[in-house]
């Protein structure tokens, strides 16, 4: 009781003693009595961070569904699951006989265009003679310009069926037609899935495989919601077991319900190899880059309202100083903050601190 009273007398005291810069004067002598001790601060490793898991995912844009681009039945197939391919490599054959009415109607346009075309040539020359009507050569040129444009129609609908310029070309110079229907990867990638068999029958726009680019990856990581203070895109990620690393590109704005946890994004761009689609693993999270972090003990952090606080030791006193919290365990805390790094800082006597500053400044918050 009687260090107590003592104690208040002191806290009393520094409340006539504040200064411009919101300084705590405190002397040695009253320090000692306090229970103030004092440690350097200490830079956290780089290697710090959150030990938290994750799924390795493959990013929406390098996942490709290959379908059928017309009906028909399933020839051969000519890749498998888990091979890599080559884009424009073939991975199946089908037979469909709308293929065959596709390049039967592409022929007979191209025909009639051509005679179209022909027949334009010999109005246009009668009519710079004076034999025809302006309104014959007129009617000629319109309607080999529809046909024209008919042509060019039906050569886009044997491209879209999977024929190549070099197919069609020789479709129309041999007139062959033909209805084997070549299905191609649209990507440099590997198979990931095989949805049909040799002998099935598909319809137009059937799913066949599923092609992916498996590097980069990406990491979603459940972050606890009081772990992403101070996480931002850029912030270093690494997956030991596989010597994998990258960076976090996206923080979630929601929070799941059951699990009180944000969703982050990472890209692993560095051993991608390591990893496999589908995989959980142990990510370890670090935070923004450029963002200076130190490891304090518990004692030294305090609160007041939603902001958090350490006292830097000055040559008068100590300093309340704001600082971020990015991550809290049972043995430290991990801050950022505008501190240089080589302050010493209060690891017991927070409190007293706090209330002597509240009494100063906050009045008695």
């Amino acid at each position: 009781m009687h260090l107590f009273r003592i104690s208040t007398i002191v806290i009393l005291c520094w409340a006539g003693l504040a200064t411009a810069a919101n300084d705590i004067p405190v002397s040695a002598r009253q320090s000692q009595s306090l229970g103030i001790e004092v440690v350097a601060l200490a830079a956290s490793s780089s290697a710090a961070g959150n030990v938290l898991p994750a799924q390795v995912v493959i990013p929406n844009q390098q996942i490709h569904i290959v379908s059928a681009p017309l009906a028909g039945m399933v020839e051969s197939m000519a890749v498998a699951v888990n091979q890599p391919v080559k884009q424009g490599q073939m991975l199946a054959r089908l037979q469909s006989p709308m293929l065959a009415e596709l390049q039967r109607d592409y022929l007979q346009t191209a025909l009639q265009a051509q005679l179209a075309q022909n027949t334009l040539s010999r109005d246009e020359k009668l009519f710079k003679d004076g034999i025809v009507a302006e309104s014959r050569y007129l009617a000629a040129q319109s309607h080999a310009a529809t046909l024209a444009a008919a042509v060019n129609e039906k050569r886009q609908a044997l491209r879209l069926a999977g024929m190549s310029g070099n197919a069609v070309a020789k479709l129309q110079s041999g007139h062959a037609i033909d209805s084997a229907l070549e299905v191609s990867a649209p990507i440099d990638g590997v198979v990931l899935e095989q949805m049909v068999a040799p002998g099935q029958r598909v319809d137009a726009a059937a799913p066949l495989f599923k092609v992916a680019r498996l590097a980069p990856l990406w990491l979603e990581i459940q972050v606890p919601l009081a772990q992403t203070s101070g996480l931002q895109p850029g912030a270093a990620v690494r997956v030991p077991a596989a010597s994998a690393s990258g960076k976090v590109i996206s923080v979630g704005r929601s929070v799941t319900e059951a699990n009180q946890t944000v969703m982050v994004r990472a890209e692993i761009s560095d051993g991608a190899d390591n990893l496999r689609p589908g995989q959980y693993v142990e990510a370890v999270v670090g935070f923004a880059v450029g963002l200076k972090q130190w490891s304090v003990p518990n004692a030294a952090l305090v609160r007041s309202g939603n902001q958090a606080y350490v006292f830097v030791q000055t040559p008068s006193g100590y300093r309340p100083h704001p600082v971020q919290v990015l991550r809290q365990t049972p043995a430290a805390v991990m801050i950022a903050g505008e501190l240089r790094g080589d302050e010493h800082i209060v690891s017991k006597g927070a409190v007293a601190l706090k209330a002597a500053w509240q009494g100063l400044g906050k009045g008695g918050e």
